[in-house]
């Protein structure tokens, strides 16, 4: 009897979580060892996102905070050193901020040590599941049923 929406929704929800623990478990190291909070972490994933020297302002809409919340948490990522802040050349009101390359360093960091274990699940799935989950996935993700969901263009 093929799934009812609501039992895959169930059943994807609890692998995706589980998945995404495990992956968040092991990249989270670094940040907890700088003692960044979750809205300064999310700012060094946006600003490796966007991959370019971004105002205060339009990062601080991104994430939802207001521009003197987003200026203190850019005054301490100062501090360690995990990204610069400059006047912009078109207008010195407007500062911009990018990574340093400690920063950088940091979220590629992250971002491996999500794929490794990412790796290390696929490597430990037995091989008949391997395949399943190889199959139903390139068939979904052939298809354009994300692509039509997809609403995470600003997102971090």
């Amino acid at each position: 009897m093929p799934a009812k929406p609501d039992e895959l929704y169930v059943a994807l929800e609890d692998f995706v979580m589980r998945l995404m623990n495990l992956a968040e478990s092991d990249g989270m190291n670094a940040m907890v060892e700088l003692d960044l909070s979750f809205s300064q972490a999310r700012m060094l994933f946006l600003l490796a996102k966007w991959g370019e020297p971004t105002p205060i302002h339009k990062i601080a809409k991104a994430l939802g905070l207001s521009d003197a919340a987003t200026g203190r948490n850019v005054d301490q990522l100062v501090k360690l050193d995990v990204v610069e802040r400059r006047e912009s050349g078109e207008d010195r009101r407007v500062k911009l901020v990018s990574l340093t390359p400690i920063g950088e360093k940091l979220s590629l960091q992250h971002i491996e040590s999500k794929r490794t274990s990412i790796k290390a699940f696929a490597a430990d799935l037995p091989e008949e599941q391997r395949d399943h989950l190889y199959r139903a996935l390139t068939d979904i993700l052939a298809g354009d049923t994300l692509r039509r969901h997809t609403h995470q263009e600003n997102c971090p």
